[in-house]
Formats: structure tokens, sequence, C-alpha cells
């Protein structure tokens, strides 16, 4: 789980850009934020940028996993493997048969160092909006 201002001023600047809405996507999509990382960044929104995104956002590692029967889950897995996984297998076939129209992907991660975290050192994170369209 990769929570961090970097998607919520991801997802903020790339709205205020476009002049968009949440309610103009079907789907704001981010990596592997896990329950307690999408609830946090729903709560960000709201209070950081006055946008509340939680009718329209979803969580790859929530769609990959399901925490109510899966035991172990944890906070979900690798944002990546979760994003490709959810992505090709899901969200890439509904955008193709026209299900949905407009989908803001938001890929988070951390530039996770052992050295940092052990010298109680904040986790520098990152995030990259893409937007996907069909027709």
């Amino acid at each position: 789980m990769t929570l961090s201002p970097a998607a919520c001023r991801t997802i903020a600047d790339f709205l205020s850009d476009t002049n968009t809405k949440p309610e103009d996507y079907d789907i704001i999509l981010t990596g592997d934020l896990g329950a307690v990382g999408s609830e946090l960044l729903c709560e960000l929104m709201v209070k950081q940028e006055n946008v509340d995104i939680s009718a329209v956002h979803k969580d790859c590692g929530l769609m990959l996993y399901d925490i109510a029967k899966q035991k172990d889950v944890g906070a979900g897995g690798s944002g990546c493997g979760c994003s490709g996984a959810v992505l090709c297998s899901d969200i890439l076939g509904r955008i193709e048969n026209g299900e949905l129209k407009k989908v803001l992907f938001v890929g988070t991660g951390a530039l996770m160092s052992s050295v940092s975290s052990l010298q109680s050192e904040s986790i520098p994170s990152i995030a990259h909006g893409v937007l996907l369209t069909g027709g």
C-alpha cells in the first residue's frame, strides 16, 4: 500500500488542468492503496482539495483481492502488479466493449529504502495520471 500526497496532488492537478470533475469519469482508479489508503485518499481529497472522489474511486488492489473472503491479504500487493493485472484483465476490456468511456488511472508508487525507514525518514512517493478513453 502506498498512500501519498502525490496521489492526491496528481488527481487534483489533473482535474484542474482538464477542467473536469470526478463525476466526469466512470472510474478514478488507483494502483494499490488498499482499504486504508483508499479511505485516506478520499479523506485527503475532501479536506485538502475540496473534491469528493468517493463515488467514482476504485483501487486495483481492492479489485484484485477479496479481503472479506481471502485470508492474510494484508494491505494488498504490489501497486504495479495489481495495476497491470486489473487494467489488462478488466478495465481495458470494459473500455473496448463500451461499458466504460472515461477512466483516470493514477499509478502510485513509493521509493522504498530500508535505510530511510530505519532512520525514521519519510518515504518519497510518486503518482502518474493516465487518461483512458473509449469510443
